[in-house]
């Protein structure tokens, strides 16, 4: 026996016990988050027998079209086969990242198998698509449940149907499988036996090493957050500082990743005294923590900190995703309680307008919501575990299959990326917010409709009446950019700039000026439908950080002398990025 045999037969051992203690340890998720509820497929079972009754001559139309195409490819294939040998029959596509290997145009098997599964994929989504008699609601959830069994079942996801894998196992004598069960064993070692795909090498980066590196110091902090001020780069800088609100359901440090695509360091740049908010990553001591508590220990906190530390009567405040919808909750409460520490208020990928969810509203129907308040109301938190599996299979062959066929079947370790690291990166959300965010917001969309409750008051979209400037992202699958005009539009201020960049929900936010990678549209008539205000928007080259920050200068004061973090009631309490980003929940 070889030594290199001999070791791996060692290796796949020791991965066979670890693999069945993972196992065994698994953690329980309730039957209702892994699934929508079986009254969805009973409905959809119950239009289809109405069709049937009502409509057979389509229905019939559509099972003889699928089957005599699925004959023709057959037989086709085994023409081939005959007449030219290991020869595949003319595929006019289309193209599918899936397939890029030649082997699945060139050779017969492979050949055949991808045909015949995109002949079947077809042939379910055009089934789904045309049942009447569901509720759009229902009819958008079977689509996305029905589309990612298809994702599931290609071909290319199993070991025995994908030429890459079989090609690398042959070519490293079976290494590259030992390799894959490594990975696929640590994965499930890693998170208590559910399978979540390492999409980054967790050794290439540290926080506060190699990521998160702009220098500042925490300044303040509570139960719910640290206070960063960064140290200037200038010697004037603003008079009115920036504060930043990153959304709770991540790090902070999506903002400042390297120093090439970090957006703190990028503002220091350009003047500003700049402070971001670093969430506590909570644990269940944090359960009763609500919406209005991260509006008054959070949002009003800090910017009555940052007031104090610069000695100002006004801040310009930045709020991403989440955050975006909370402060537009904090300018309504201020609103209310006639105060005005806001000069100007910029939205990132905000939803305030939940009436159309996204891909998202899949989730969010009460056989989720209702399975997710049970499991809060038992855990004291929402674990991290459940928002990185929901947001992964929005985009599921990027976020899930292509990564498990990298790791797993080809052995391959994951990559050094910053942004998918800190996307793996996740954190918990406190129980009662989690379900009023879930409840008011998503569910019943108080706050453009009926008004959100919010400490002592009640606000509406209207009462946001401070400048605003507003970035959406094209291909957002999070927070759709015509959800978030919709909500812009709905605000009272009379001063609001919109700008859609192209890209998604973190690129297209994350894109330095140097890069001149997406561009960004504008159209000052927001009053347009959505596609219209496209139709008629103008298209600038590359990033759309100089044109923020062309709109936030001037709102932003006279030049005064840099500011050195703290100020005599506020002392430097550790250095950038603090504690809170790197702690474990609870600590």
């Amino acid at each position: 026996m070889s030594p290199d045999l001999e070791r791996n037969l060692q290796r796949i051992d020791e991965l066979s016990r670890r693999l069945v203690a993972a196992l065994s340890a698994r953690r329980q998720v309730p039957q209702a988050l892994q699934g929508p509820s079986p009254e969805l497929y009973a409905n959809a079972a119950q239009a289809w027998m109405q069709e049937w009754l009502t409509n057979p001559a389509r229905l019939i139309g559509q099972q003889v079209e699928y089957w005599a195409d699925t004959v023709k490819h057959y037989a086709e294939a085994q023409q081939a086969f005959l007449q030219g040998g290991m020869k595949a029959p003319e595929d006019p596509g289309p193209k599918d990242r899936r397939f890029a290997n030649p082997l699945w145009d060139s050779h017969p098997w492979f050949n055949f198998l991808k045909q015949q599964y995109l002949r079947n994929a077809a042939a379910v989504t055009d089934a789904v698509q045309t049942v009447d008699g569901l509720d759009p609601r229902e009819r958008k959830r079977l689509e996305y449940f029905a589309d990612q069994i298809v994702n599931m079942m290609s071909p290319a996801n199993f070991l025995g149907s994908n030429p890459d894998a079989l090609e690398k196992a042959v070519a490293t004598g079976g290494q590259s499988l030992v390799d894959g069960l490594e990975n696929f064993v640590r994965d499930l070692e890693e998170n208590e036996g559910e399978l979540i795909v390492t999409l980054a090498d967790r050794d290439a980066f540290v926080v506060g090493q190699n990521l998160a590196t702009t220098p500042g110091s925490v300044v303040w902090r509570n139960r719910l957050f640290e206070l960063i001020q960064y140290a200037p780069a200038t010697d004037t800088v603003h008079e009115i500082p920036l504060v930043i609100f990153p959304p709770w359901i991540n790090k902070f440090y999506i903002l400042d990743l390297k120093p090439q695509n970090s957006l703190i360091r990028w503002l220091v740049g350009q003047g500003h005294t700049v402070f971001v908010v670093s969430w506590r990553n909570p644990g269940p001591e944090l359960s009763d923590v609500t919406m209005s508590t991260y509006v008054e220990e959070g949002f009003l906190a800090a910017i009555d900190e940052v007031r104090a530390i610069c000695g100002v009567r006004k801040v310009n405040a930045v709020g991403y995703c989440v955050a975006g919808t909370t402060l537009a909750l904090t300018l309504g409460l201020l609103k209310k309680r006639r105060r005005s520490p806001v000069n100007s208020a910029t939205f990132f990928t905000a939803l305030t307008d939940f009436a159309d969810p996204g891909e998202l509203g899949v989730f969010l129907d009460n056989d989720f919501v209702d399975a997710i308040e049970a499991e809060v109301r038992e855990k004291g938190v929402l674990d991290r575990f459940y928002m990185t599996r929901t947001f992964s299979y929005l985009r599921s062959n990027d976020l899930v299959y292509r990564p498990a066929i990298r790791s797993y079947m080809l052995g391959e370790p994951p990559p050094a990326f910053d942004l998918l690291y800190w996307n793996g990166d996740g954190t918990n959300l406190p129980a009662r917010m989690a379900v009023e965010y879930l409840r008011l917001l998503y569910q019943q969309n108080l706050l453009a409709t009926k008004g959100f409750p919010v400490a002592d008051k009640v606000v509406k979209l209207a009462d946001v009446t401070v400048p605003l400037f507003a970035v959406a992202c094209q291909t957002d699958h999070i927070a759709g950019w015509q959800s978030a005009l919709a909500g812009v539009r709905q605000m009272g201020s009379g001063d609001k700039t919109f700008v859609l960049s192209q890209s998604g929900h973190i690129a297209g936010i994350v894109n330095p000026p140097a890069r001149e990678k997406y561009d960004h549209y504008t159209n000052a008539d927001l009053s347009l439908a959505a596609d219209d205000w496209l139709a008629g928007a103008e298209r600038h080259r590359g990033s759309w950080w100089p044109r923020w920050h062309a709109w936030l200068a001037p709102r932003s004061g006279r030049m005064v002398p840099a500011r050195t973090p703290g100020d005599s009631t506020h002392s430097v309490l550790a250095p950038a990025p603090g504690s809170y980003v790197v702690a474990r929940p609870g600590s």
